[in-house]
């Protein structure tokens, strides 16, 4: 090479070695994710301090959504202007799943480590969709979680039919009226992390602002040619209860898809149940019709609850009845 065409040569690269060692973060602490918003996370310490936070580059693409307990490093004071680092998402003991609609093989998310899953449905105005409250029940049991049922308006319609439904399932419900006393919904929320989902209109947001009233949640109005309410939680947000425990408050969905569902977890949540079809052939579906289900023979002996087998196959089958919030 001639002298004069050394200027143009690409300079050495003078970087250090990439080393294989990675910080043990032997310094992080644990906090629970309350919001997400745009790539920046709010999270709450156990001792009350709630800092903002973002991911950790080699956590890449690893989702983090509220309900996460995650480690954390770096400014954690909650001082404004401050920012800590997420460089661990921890193992997940539950997770509420829901995808577009029943074809959408994608998941989504909703909510991490959450015990409880309480369905909010008024009795009237806008009316209760039974195919609706069985379609979260499946998504409840599928998660692990521990359903219940909150039936809104019961100073404008009775309640009887629905808690009739919903008895041979062992669902606990309570219902509100305006005005009235919430000490039993208290009693159901109190010391768990429950997550509430229900349709707009049916009074969520009205239940979150009565048991916690710092939280301000926009509520709305029933539209009288619809019947349906507006969407107004836009994110999932969890609020600690000032009598013990934790709720989420969820936006509405515009449909919650089951594509995801195996229908042998939700079979495992019914001990009962599960015990008879182990004598099923495989590949059974265990609903109506099925050929050789042991299910039907189990309830024409004695053995199960006829009554509760017909309340399993039922939710079963709202997995194929799309129900819109």
């Amino acid at each position: 090479m001639r002298d004069e065409d050394a200027q143009y040569d690409r300079p050495r690269r003078r970087t250090r070695p990439r080393t294989k060692d990675r910080p043990d973060y032997s310094d992080a602490v644990v906090a629970v994710v309350t919001t997400v918003d745009r790539g920046r996370y709010t999270l709450l310490f156990e001792d009350g301090t709630v800092v903002t936070a973002m991911k950790s580059r080699p956590l890449g693409r690893q989702g983090v959504v509220v309900g996460d307990e995650v480690r954390v490093v770096g400014d954690v004071s909650g001082q404004p202007g401050s920012l800590a680092r997420i460089v661990e998402v921890r193992d997940r003991r539950t997770v509420l799943r829901r995808s577009a609609d029943d074809d959408d093989p994608i998941e989504r998310v909703v909510v991490a480590n959450a015990d409880q899953l309480v369905i909010v449905t008024a009795l009237a105005d806008p009316p209760p969709r039974p195919g609706l409250i069985d379609r979260c029940l499946v998504a409840a049991y599928d998660a692990g979680m521990d359903p219940a049922v909150c039936l809104t308006k019961a100073d404008l319609a009775p309640a009887d039919e629905i808690v009739a439904q919903l008895k041979p399932l062992d669902v606990r419900t309570v219902t509100t009226r305006q005005d009235g006393d919430l000490e039993p919904l208290r009693d159901l929320l109190r010391d768990r992390t429950s997550v509430l989902i229900g349709h707009s209109g049916v009074g969520k947001s009205t239940l979150v602002n009565a048991l916690v009233p710092e939280a301000h949640r926009t509520t709305s109005h029933v539209n009288e040619v619809t019947g349906r309410g507006r969407h107004t939680s836009t994110s999932a947000m969890i609020l600690p209860l000032p009598f013990g425990g934790r709720i989420v408050d969820t936006p509405g969905f515009r449909s919650f898809g089951l594509a995801h569902v195996d229908i042998e977890r939700i079979l495992r949540a019914f001990a009962d149940l599960n015990t008879a079809a182990r004598d099923c052939p495989r590949g059974c579906t265990h609903l109506a019709g099925e050929p050789e289900c042991a299910l039907d023979v189990a309830a024409a002996n004695g053995e199960i609850d006829p009554a509760r087998l017909q309340s399993f196959r039922r939710i079963m089958a709202s997995r194929s009845l799309a129900d819109e919030y």
